[in-house]
């Protein structure tokens, strides 16, 4: 035995996970159930009152959902996890204990488009509304600072534009304001960036992208940071008062720097029901096993393409990090010292037509609308992910009609260098 605190590629295969008690298999089991026998009457009260830890039902919580949770709480620095459907569905539980009616999210412009709808539209009908600052202005978040604050909401890489926001900055705005910061991780994965360690309280992911990293299976994940008092001013009335469905516990009081998660899983998770199939949870986590690997191969290759990419002369502008004439590339030194990521964008001179004729020429990216996949990808923003937004708003978020979004795969960058430059001269 040694006292040594295992490395992350250790956690990455290692965290959450045992030899099944029952059949000795290594590999963690697919739980594939709905449901679980309880001891006997009193085991069963028990664990409907939160009083003890165990399985109900797989809406719930499920064994192999149980050891991907573990997995990347592990990997991030967090108290507690939880897994769900998809990224879009961690975002609405983690506001569903924050928000009520008339209350709002202050959000970063620079985000994925489908979250910049959600934000904008779905959340309307929850009576949540939201405020919008700009990422490399940290002054208008404190500007934009309301009464009506629940939470502060950030990339840590932003989509599409690859731009790295400063965390720590804002994590002061949000310290200073008594609200948390919510950071989505997605494009970074906690082997670039660890949130937080910069100040976040809450981290999200779209396990889709490149946690689970091989484009097969669909999740999301809440990690607790265990950082916040969520009793405090009674500002978070779901964490802090008596819980009428669980005879009057104050989960805050009761479950201590891991009770966001369990409110999530208990207050969120139960009710509104994105639960994760036990099957993606198993696949997402084979994913983890080389994520370290993977992520290196990513960021390696996309800085080749982006250096390719900033001397042809088809191209008007790349926005990659890890370029040191890059506005982000002090900020990428500074946070991800590994690598800039593996998603960046660039602009054509041909602008809107040009962008759209190049995805249509290239023949080993695939042309669809994901990120964080071992095959490298291609999308044209503008007529796509962000097509929802006015002319203003694609620009105002890094998907202006002359951008294309590139998400660099594992291949040989000789070959993905070489299929851009016979589409780019196409």
């Amino acid at each position: 035995m040694t006292d040594r605190l295992p490395g992350f590629s250790t956690l990455a295969v290692h965290a959450g996970a045992q030899p099944d008690p029952t059949t000795g298999a290594r590999a963690t089991p697919i739980y594939q159930t709905t449901s679980f026998v309880f001891n006997d009457a009193d085991h069963a009260a028990s664990l409907f009152g939160l009083q003890a830890f165990g399985n109900i039902y797989t809406r719930i919580g499920n064994p192999t959902n149980a050891v991907l949770e573990e997995r990347v709480a592990a990997l991030e620095g967090g108290t507690a996890a939880l897994a769900v459907a998809s990224g879009h569905a961690a975002q609405v539980i983690v506001l569903q204990q924050l928000m009520r009616p008339g209350d709002e999210v202050l959000a970063a412009r620079k985000l994925y488009g489908g979250s910049i709808n959600q934000f904008t539209h779905a959340f309307k009908a929850f009576g949540w509304n939201v405020a919008w600052a700009d990422p490399d202005d940290v002054a208008s978040f404190e500007r934009a600072v309301t009464p009506h604050t629940k939470a502060i909401f950030i990339e840590s890489i932003a989509n599409p534009a690859g731009s790295i926001t400063d965390i720590e900055a804002i994590a002061a705005v949000a310290r200073k304001a008594g609200v948390p910061l919510i950071v989505d991780n997605t494009l970074a994965s906690p082997y670039l960036i660890k949130p937080i360690d910069h100040g976040a309280d809450i981290v999200v992911h779209s396990l889709t992208k490149f946690l689970g990293g091989h484009g097969n299976s669909l999740g999301g994940v809440i990690v607790d940071a265990g950082t916040f008092d969520w009793s405090k001013d009674n500002k978070y009335p779901m964490l802090s008062e008596p819980r009428p469905e669980y005879h009057g516990i104050r989960i805050q009081e009761t479950f201590g720097n891991f009770a966001f998660a369990i409110a999530c899983r208990v207050l969120g998770l139960r009710d509104l029901g994105p639960a994760l199939s036990p099957f993606n949870a198993f696949m997402i986590l084979t994913g983890i096993e080389t994520l370290p690997l993977r992520m290196q191969k990513h960021c390696d290759n996309a800085k080749a393409v982006a250096e390719f990419l900033s001397s042809h002369p088809a191209v008007s502008a790349v926005n990659y990090a890890g370029l040191p004439d890059d506005r982000y590339h002090q900020l990428q030194r500074k946070y991800s010292p590994k690598g800039a990521g593996a998603v960046f964008t660039f602009s054509l001179k041909g602008g809107y037509d040009a962008g759209v004729n190049l995805v249509s020429n290239l023949k080993l990216f695939s042309h669809l609308a994901n990120v964080g996949d071992t095959r490298s990808l291609v999308i044209h923003p503008a007529s796509t992910t962000h097509s929802q937004l006015d002319d203003e708003a694609k620009v105002r978020s890094g998907a202006g009609p002359d951008v294309v979004r590139l998400s660099i795969g594992i291949e040989d960058k000789e070959d993905l260098i070489a299929d851009l430059d016979q589409a780019l001269r196409a």
